[in-house]
């Protein structure tokens, strides 16, 4: 329960230190895995001294035992094993540490590590972190190449020499990290997380030049694992180590089997590139080449025909038959114009003969009412009428009497 304290009613420091001693005996005994990152035996101290660190995270405590209880494992167990012991909490309130005392150690052994690792690798897979579609495509040239690996390492080295070898102008921004032990796991994790936020980095190498199956239990920590599969910068696992593989190479973009394979495929080769280059200028001029003698070939075929080689001569052969058609045209017309003007003649004479101004002109008249209507008969007018007679030269007025 929650003290009542106040600045005019503390308790002392003692008390304080008591109190949690108490919270913590609560506790009771607890079985605890973690790796054993120091390890002091005193010569002729009865009580062994160590530290355990969880390898996933940035946490260590202290740990004492008697040396009887560490002597049953000591000869398979040292620094840098992983260890599963059975401890009480205990507190030293003198200095307010807390610690705990180990009544039995027993090692993690190679099988059951593996089959943890199996069983990881069984819930990731399950999640979908190692799923193809997940995978993102590395940039054809980075401009910019994020790497993780140990400081001064033989790992850096063989990434940056290939690379530049390949590729002289190639850059790289080096975050140097411990790559086994109790620290590593979370030192590569800031490393690819810091990476992957560089607005210019367009791809991530992680490199290490392989090691025993130990020594490589970082790279398959589920925290690394996870972070990996967040990232939005592709990821290039390079460990190194063929006949396991790590939960990294599972989650990473690209597996390269050695840092150098790294380099060679994440780089690429100048001189590789400007032979493609030259092979598709050479393809190209070919095509080229190719098409330009086949239109040649086409346009002399062409001019070598008889209505290219002399263009006029079929109009000069048309000529002839063109003017024949129209001397004909004309002839057939003059014909024609002919035969009308004939027909003409002579139905104009039959109509002058007909007409009535041949008529009067023969000294006949013809009268006609006031109306204009001819007189036939003389039983049509009347005594007195006047009417007109219409002569060949002009007409007169006449009045009819008895």
């Amino acid at each position: 329960m929650a003290l009542n304290t106040s600045a005019e009613t503390p308790i002392p420091v003692g008390e304080v230190s008591r109190l949690i001693g108490g919270w913590i005996e609560r506790l009771g005994a607890v079985w605890v895995e973690g790796q054993i990152t120091q390890l002091s035996r005193r010569p002729g101290a009865g009580v062994v001294f160590l530290t355990l660190r969880d390898p996933s995270h940035d946490i260590s405590i202290p740990v004492t035992c008697f040396r009887g209880v560490f002597e049953q494992v000591a000869d398979v167990v040292g620094e840098g094993a992983r260890v599963v012991l059975h401890a009480r909490p205990e507190w030293y309130g003198p200095r307010g540490t807390l610690s705990l005392r180990a009544s039995e150690i027993r090692p993690v052994g190679m099988g059951e590590l593996l089959a943890r690792l199996e069983q990881l690798k069984r819930t990731l897979a399950a999640e979908g972190l190692f799923a193809l579609d997940r995978k993102k495509a590395v940039p054809f040239l980075p401009q910019l190449i994020g790497l993780v690996t140990g400081r001064a390492s033989a790992a850096e080295r063989d990434v940056r020499e290939n690379a530049r070898l390949r590729w002289p102008a190639v850059r790289f921004e080096v975050r140097n990290v411990p790559v086994q032990g109790a620290s590593a796991v979370p030192r590569i994790i800031d490393a690819v997380q810091a990476l992957d936020a560089h607005p210019e980095v367009d791809v991530i190498i992680v490199a290490r030049g392989g090691g025993s199956v130990e020594d490589l239990l970082p790279f398959s920590d589920e925290r690394l694992v996870r972070t990996v599969s967040d990232c939005r910068t592709p990821v290039v696992s390079a460990i190194g180590h063929e006949p396991d593989t790590p939960l990294l190479d599972l989650v990473a973009d690209l597996r390269a089997s050695t840092p150098t394979d790294a380099a060679k495929r994440v780089v690429p080769d100048v001189r590789e590139e400007l032979a493609r280059v030259q092979q598709v200028r050479d393809r190209a001029l070919r095509v080229i080449r190719g098409l330009l003698d086949r239109e040649e070939r086409g346009l002399s075929a062409a001019l070598s025909r008889p209505s290219m080689a002399a263009p006029y001569r079929m109009v000069d052969e048309r000529a002839e038959e063109v003017a024949d058609r129209v001397d004909r045209a004309r002839r057939a017309l003059r014909h024609a114009l002919d035969r009308a003007d004939g027909d003409l003649s002579h139905t104009l004479a039959r109509v002058v003969a007909l007409s009535p101004a041949a008529t009067l002109r023969r000294g006949y008249a013809v009268l006609q009412r006031e109306d204009g209507t001819a007189v036939r008969d003389p039983d049509e007018v009347a005594e007195g009428e006047q009417l007109r007679a219409r002569v060949a030269e002009g007409e007169f007025a006449v009045r009819v009497t008895p």
